[in-house]
């Protein structure tokens, strides 16, 4: 992997992103479909690349956040040498441990004893346990009994909490995402670490038709959640819970109101750096 040094020309857009939350994440997702490959998150906004040879003066016009009254994006832009991206990689990502039991680290870090380890290049992929929702997610996996469960992580991101959902006893775990990185992204995570009763799917909400889940896992952003909330808790068995991160602390009472619409039962949250996960009972 350290050797991976590329010859082609990539082009940086520093994008300055006012205010920064949620809509950072939009935008990735965005510059995503238009042909960007890679992001790193600022105190700003973000840092994307594109290929030279894909870059144009029109690149942006189907970025439609851009263009939008959510937020106010400005960016500057400059030609970046060959640049060896998995050494990059590699620099910024620090192996991270949830609750002294869940170790998340590169095949490149070291091994250590605990009770779940989980091994992964997130690449590009959203979900390495350093984001407060992915975290706090795991905090929440750590005491959910899930042995023979059915288990639905929606917008699975690395795939890494399908892989700890399985680690807890789960007997099948879906893990959906629209993202094509994502999915080829946790396909080779989940092999990496034998997950194999995860299946890695690709699309949206409309993967969930006609199908039951135990437990239900919702990493995504506000807007996403209060659209597809009811498209949820039909796939919810009765009896089963759900657990949501990916909006602030504000948001809560509008989480909490399109869960109660839909016989979804405040449990419990817990908050990190204003970002909050909840857990809801049908």
């Amino acid at each position: 992997m350290a050797n991976n040094i590329t010859n082609q020309i990539y082009v940086e857009y520093d994008f300055t992103v006012t205010p920064r939350e949620p809509w950072s994440d939009i935008l990735c997702a965005q510059l995503g479909d238009a042909g960007f490959e890679s992001f790193i998150d600022t105190q700003s906004g973000v840092k994307a690349y594109i290929l030279k040879d894909l870059d144009s003066e029109n690149v942006l016009s189907t970025v439609d956040l851009i263009n939008s009254d959510y937020c106010d994006i400005a960016f500057a832009k400059a030609d970046i040498p060959p640049t060896n991206w998995n050494a990059e990689w590699e620099k910024n990502f620090t192996p991270i441990l949830v609750n002294d039991q869940c170790l998340i680290r590169a095949p490149f870090h070291e091994s250590k004893e605990v009770k779940y380890e989980i091994v992964m290049e997130p690449k590009m992929s959203f979900g390495t346990g350093h984001h407060q929702t992915t975290y706090m997610m795991i905090q929440f996996l750590l005491k959910e009994e899930l042995a023979g469960k059915k288990v639905l992580d929606m917008g699975s991101g690395t795939g890494v909490l399908a892989i700890l959902a399985q680690m807890r006893g789960a007997t099948l775990v879906d893990a959906i995402d629209i993202d094509t990185w994502c999915f080829e992204n946790a396909q080779e995570n989940t092999e990496r670490n034998n997950a194999d009763k995860v299946n890695v799917i690709l699309g949206g909400a409309e993967q969930l038709a006609g199908k039951q889940y135990d437990f239900i896992i919702a990493n995504i952003n506000r807007n996403i959640l209060l659209q597809d909330i009811p498209k949820y808790a039909a796939s919810l068995k009765n009896g089963g819970s759900i657990i949501f991160s990916g909006f602030y602390t504000q948001d809560l009472p509008l989480i909490n109101e399109a869960c109660s619409k839909v016989g979804l039962t405040y449990e419990t949250h817990i908050e990190k750096d204003n970002w909050v996960g909840l857990k809801a009972n049908k």
